[in-house]
């Protein structure tokens, strides 16, 4: 069992930038596929970002790609997702979500490829 924990979440301008962190419980982080996902009141969740488990591979929903950035560090057990010119229609809660993984180089982007999530955290962009 992984038990993810994000941070990072915030009120922000249009414009500015924001980095959310998750830190996953457990001593294998470097096992597990992870990816970031978001979901805004009304809404679906939706796939933004998702990195390999050796942080080479990386792909990313069109509506982000050029303005956001994943990222791990297998040493810190930390995947990050920095978040640059953020817009009104950024605002939802975002998802840390894992999956172990035999392959280091596969990157998920389905909300069915994934087994564990978080709890969330708020971003809110203002106009």
């Amino acid at each position: 069992q992984v038990h993810l924990v994000e941070s990072g979440g915030d009120l922000v301008q249009a414009g500015g930038s924001l980095r959310l962190s998750c830190a996953p419980s457990g001593r294998t982080f470097s096992s597990y596929v992870m990816g970031w996902f978001r979901q805004a009141p009304g809404k679906e969740r939706e796939f933004l970002a998702g990195i390999s488990r050796n942080g080479a591979r990386t792909y990313y929903a069109d509506p982000v790609k050029g303005r956001f950035t994943i990222s791990r560090d297998n040493a810190k057990n930390t995947v990050y997702l920095q978040m640059n010119s953020l817009k009104p229609e950024d605002t939802a809660v975002y998802y840390c979500a894992a999956r172990r993984h035999t392959s280091s180089i596969v990157v998920l982007t389905t909300f069915d490829g994934y087994d564990y999530w978080g709890q969330g955290t708020q971003v809110t962009v203002s106009s």
